[in-house]
């Protein structure tokens, strides 16, 4: 279900992707200027209504011994291409599979391997599949970052009601 935020919510948001683990309620209403029983209510209420999906651990595949990162880029006939996601999830090796909208170059596949072998392997799969390799580039490093736009503003939280 789609709806509005406020900066109540838009700062549990934030503050939720930073680091979810290791910030209590108790830290977030501080900084939103509301209580903690009011921001347990609001994740509650964003879980209900699948703003927030989930909670993943960030794992260093490299530390893991899978150092060899590869972004592949494939395309599959629009008709077909949710059926090739679920194929291409199943592909030991697959991190990330992402559905693009419209055109060549739909399907985009994060994958993690110890060698060439594993990616020779992954490769020749998505061949086999039907699927046609666009491109495959080997990734030095992902950096991402909590989504910053949601426009949460500290001095809002004055008149922010509570729940």
């Amino acid at each position: 279900m789609s709806r509005g935020l406020d900066n109540v919510d838009r700062g549990i948001l934030y503050h939720l992707q930073r680091d979810a683990r290791n910030t209590t309620t108790q830290e977030i209403a501080e900084t939103v200027g509301t209580s903690a029983s009011t921001v347990r209510n609001r994740i509650e209420a964003l879980e209900e209504d699948g703003i927030i999906k989930g909670y993943h651990p960030e794992i260093d595949y490299e530390a893991a011994n899978l150092p060899l990162r590869i972004q592949f880029v494939c395309t599959a006939p629009p008709t077909e291409r949710a059926e090739y996601v679920r194929e291409v999830l199943e592909i030991q090796g697959v991190i990330d599979v992402r559905e693009m909208l419209v055109g060549r170059q739909n399907i985009h596949i994060e994958a993690v391997g110890t060698s060439t072998k594993d990616i020779t392997r992954i490769t020749d799969v998505l061949h086999e599949m039907g699927l046609t390799v666009e491109s495959a580039e080997m990734m030095r490093k992902r950096h991402t970052q909590p989504f910053n736009h949601f426009h949460f503003s500290e001095e809002a939280t004055e008149d922010s009601p509570e729940d």
